[in-house]
Parts: C-alpha cells; structure tokens; sequence
C-alpha cells in the first residue's frame, strides 16, 4: 500500500472496523460508537474504498469477515490498542505519574505466583501503578488485544483466540481434584469413587475445562451426580473449606498457598494428563513498554529464586505468536 493510501485511514476507520467487528452487527457497533447504522456503514464502505479490498461480508444474520478482513483486523486492534497506550501514558505523564501497568490474569496465577512477582517488580519500578484484573482466559485475551491490559498471565487460549498474540511459557501446572484436610475422600486414587460427594467443576468458559472434560471421557467417569459448576476462586475456596464440604477440580495454583498451610489436601488421583502451560501474553507486534521489560525481570527473578514451581515442572522460553 502507497504511504499516500495510509494517510487516508484515520481513526474513525479503525474503530469503526474493530467494533463492528467485535459487535458483530453495523446495529451493535452505531450504539457503542454512539452514532446512526448509515453512519457506521458509510465508514466502513470509505475504508474498503481506500485499501481496495472488501473487509466484511453484511447479511441479515450479521457480518462475517473475509480473508483479508481477518488480516487487517489483528493491525487494526493493535493500532487502537497502541494509541490508546499512549494516550493512557501522556494522561500519566501530565498528572506527575507513571503508566499503569495493567495485568489479566487467572485464578491460578493470582493466587499464587503473582504476589511475588508485584512484589519484586515494586522494588524495580516502585513508581509504576499496578491493576490486576482476575477473569476468564477468553475474556483477558479480548482485553489485551483491545488494548485495555498491557499482558496477560495464564494458560493459552483458543487457537483462534490467539492470533497477533505471543505467549511465552514460563511453568506447566496441573489440574486437581482438592479438598480440605480430614475430608473422607482425602485418600481416594480413583476419581470414579467421588460420585457420593458434591464436586465442584469448572465451567465452559474455563480455560481448564477441555482438560478435565478429556480426563473424564479418558477414565470413562460419566458426570458426578452432586455437580456444581463454578469459576470463581472465592465461591470455590468457600465450598471447599466451609460446611458444603466440597470436592474441587482446580488449578494446583489456586489452592497451593492452602495445601501449604495446612488446610488442603491434594487427592492422590493420577492427573498428569490435564497438565498445561501457563504463560505471559502480550501483543506480538507492539514494542514492550520499560514497565513491561521490568515487569518480565520481575517474572523471572521470582521464578528463578524458585519461590514457585520447581524446576520439574518449570518449562520456560517457548513462544508461539
């Protein structure tokens, strides 16, 4: 594309493109945008116009994009998501402070390995402003290609979740089958003998979720009788330790700190097979921030210290994008 055809995109285009996209309906991005259907339209009709392609296909079931939409749209959010960064940073910098550093993050990670790590990074950037948001993988994905985190930590999301995203590993982590200590399924080794209790499973929109689906096809285990689904750390550490007496399918690190303590046990049910990488996740094609240098060496300091996951089941310097 001739440098004269870019400077003919302005932002109204992008946004215009990205939010119908995400929408997926002309009706749905005019209401986020605040503006009329035609208006939307006609923007999106001016922007194929300049680059020549046709982005979107419109049907009354909605929009679907084309090949060539799909490619733009990954520059697309990056290119908002970049200026909104250093619209953030100039408010930062006009107030007398730095950038916040914003993180995505699971369960897992949160209660586990992320403490240590905002700590360490504190004493390299004691200046720099955290928000860490905790939520479902898909949702944190679609929040650092918006450009509303700065990098998410996590398990790797859908393939099709991951274009334009890199993901470097820094440990593997199990699933497990947890309860509180004394629990009468404390010594149980066959995840089948678990129908009598109540269980707490991970929901579909949970990143472990193919993991412990696959487990149980692979056992031959049909769906437990006292099955409650559930997502949230809070709920799941409350029916597991309080009078529900509940048995918890869940990320080793969301309830490391308890069995630390004493309060948790780890069923001995063999579940190497729902093991997966847990990783940090940034925008491929953007040039990290210093915050986002520092926050790195504050990730790996702490796990070289081997504060966390030791080295059997640390994998590091595996990136996909």
């Amino acid at each position: 594309m001739e440098f004269k055809q870019t400077r003919r995109i302005k932002m109204r285009h992008l946004s215009a493109f990205v939010e119908t996209v995400r929408c997926g309906s002309l009706k749905g991005a005019a209401e986020r945008m605040f503006l009329t259907q035609p208006t939307v339209s006609k923007t999106l009709a001016d922007l194929e116009h300049i680059l020549g392609v046709t982005l979107l296909h419109r049907g009354r079931a909605g929009i679907a994009l084309t090949r060539e939409g799909a490619v733009f749209r990954q520059f697309a959010e990056q290119g908002l998501a970049a200026v909104d960064h250093g619209l953030t940073s100039l408010a930062a910098l006009s107030a007398g402070r730095a950038a916040p550093l914003r993180i995505g993050t699971l369960p897992s990670v949160s209660a586990d390995l992320l403490p240590d790590v905002i700590l360490q990074f504190e004493r390299l950037s004691p200046a720099t402003p955290v928000t860490v948001i905790e939520g479902p993988i898909a949702t944190s994905i679609d929040g650092l290609r918006a450009g509303d985190l700065d990098l998410v930590i996590g398990r790797m999301g859908s393939p099709d979740r991951m274009n334009g995203i890199s993901f470097t590993q820094l440990y593997s982590e199990r699933v497990v089958f947890a309860a509180a200590r004394h629990h009468p399924a404390e010594g149980v080794r066959d995840a089948s003998a678990l129908a009598e209790h109540r269980v707490l499973y991970p929901p579909p929109n949970a990143a472990i979720r193919p993991l412990v689906d696959r487990f149980m096809i692979e056992k031959g285990i049909a769906a437990f009788p006292r099955l409650l689904e559930t997502v949230s750390a809070a709920f799941g550490r409350a029916m597991m330790l309080g009078p529900a007496h509940a048995v918890w399918i869940i990320s080793q690190g969301v309830v490391a700190r308890d069995v630390a303590a004493g309060r948790v046990s780890i069923l001995p049910i063999d579940t190497d097979s729902m093991s997966g990488p847990v990783g940090m996740m940034t925008r491929s094609e953007e040039e990290p921030t210093p915050a986002l240098r520092l926050f790195r060496q504050a990730l790996a300091d702490t796990l070289d210290e081997g504060r966390h996951h030791p080295a059997p089941h640390r994998s590091r310097g595996f990136t996909t994008t």
